[in-house]
């Protein structure tokens, strides 16, 4: 493994209420020495803040010693201005001044004259844990491109909201690869942007034959058995629909069969990824149905709701909301398809593959990283069918992985 640069502070045990420390905190307790003399470029977006709320584009603005030469947009934009999806477009920062280049648009990897004014490209966003959320997508591009241009590297680093040790999912198969699902990783990986950072490195997935040079300012006080909430530290959303650590967590429940517009999984009220909600479910018997499963650290409530937007606007529709109890045991990513599951046998005339868009087909395919999943579950709808396959690469991955743990 190659000798990275890691700058690690040493810090008292956590106690209960104590605050956990992001990167950009802890370079700060540096006085930025790592930056010093450097020009210096930065992915960010509305995540990249300190404890206190401030930026870390104006952190960096105005750091002594540091120039802050280039920033570079994301999804949703730097600023948090653009809408999930839409191409973000060049401007100047007008509170700092400095150029924003797009990384989500036509260019989703910095191109050499991106660069051209930078010496190492700093990355600095609040991450949920999940393989189909696009950002690092863009962190893996990003250091790709660093480098092909001999640029450094630094990840300013952040929890992860699902925590250290929750593995689930197979591996991104070639036929599906995207930027939904760009690197071989689990759709629930147990890193943090950090650790990912460093795996993609040392592991020959940013490219054939390509390391950049990469400095990870690790967090200071997390554990990898803590919830974002214990870290006591404010929560930005990150985009519109996780507009809390919770649905961070439920992203992973329902965000897959969300691909299919198959019904409301809770985008368009109150609740982001939480519910199950159709017109044509009876509330109470799909709840019973899936309590009876029994399913480790998950509980289910009958409930009715009539959506603002999206799927079923202005509807009464009703179905379930989702509860997870233990997180390190519940199965989030194969909720989903027990909800299928018990759909299919309680309304047999709407099974979600044959009702729903098929034209999102494809992209449920990327988000779920393989084409076998949809193939093997569509024959009868039973989890029995998939669940080997799904978790089939998560022993692997956590043994090639767990060398790269910066936190215990």
């Amino acid at each position: 493994m190659k000798k990275y640069t890691f700058i690690i502070f040493a810090f008292f045990a956590l106690i209960a209420g104590a605050q956990v420390k992001p990167g950009i905190e802890v370079l700060r307790d540096m006085d930025f020495a790592p930056l010093k003399g450097k020009r210096v470029g930065l992915i960010t977006n509305p995540t990249g803040v300190d404890n206190q709320l401030r930026p870390t584009i104006d952190i960096l603005h105005e750091a002594e010693g540091v120039t802050l030469n280039a920033l570079y947009a994301p999804e949703h934009g730097v600023r948090g201005d653009v809408h999930a999806g839409d191409h973000v477009d060049n401007f100047v920062d007008p509170a700092t001044g400095i150029t924003v280049y797009s990384v989500y648009g036509k260019n989703l990897k910095p191109s050499p004259e991106m660069l051209k004014d930078i010496d190492v490209l700093v990355y600095d966003i609040q991450d949920i844990g999940c393989r189909s959320y696009t950002f690092i997508s863009t962190m893996g591009v990003a250091m790709q491109a660093c480098a092909e241009q001999g640029k450094q590297f630094m990840v300013l680093d952040r929890p992860n909201p699902l925590g250290g040790n929750k593995i689930e999912g197979n591996l991104v198969e070639d036929s599906c690869v995207s930027f939904v699902s760009r690197f071989p990783i689990p759709y629930i990986y147990g890193l943090t942007p950090g650790e990912l950072a460093m795996y993609l490195n040392d592991e020959g997935l940013i490219g054939d034959n390509l390391k950049v040079d990469l400095t990870v300012i690790p967090v200071e006080g997390w554990t990898r058995d803590m919830t974002f909430r214990q870290t006591g530290m404010p929560w930005i959303l990150p985009s519109p629909h996780i507009p809390n650590p919770e649905a961070a967590i439920m992203y992973p429940v329902s965000g897959i069969l969300g691909e299919i517009s198959y019904m409301n999984i809770g985008v368009g009220y109150t609740e982001p990824f939480k519910l199950f909600c159709a017109s044509w479910v009876n509330a109470e018997d799909l709840a019973a149905r899936m309590n009876a499963l029994n399913l480790p650290g998950m509980m289910f409530r009958p409930i009715h709701i009539k959506p603002f937007y999206s799927f079923g606007k202005g509807e009464n529709l009703q179905g379930i909301e989702v509860y997870v109890t233990d997180l390190e045991k519940a199965p989030l990513s194969l909720t989903q398809f027990y909800v299928m599951q018990e759909l299919a046998d309680m309304y047999p005339d709407h099974k979600a593959f044959e009702v729903a868009d098929k034209g999102r087909f494809n992209m449920f395919d990327k988000v779920c990283g393989s084409k076998e999943i949809r193939r093997r579950f569509s024959k009868a709808y039973r989890v029995d069918d998939i669940r080997d396959y799904w978790n089939k690469d998560a022993d692997s991955f956590r043994a090639a992985s767990s060398k790269y743990h910066l936190y215990k």
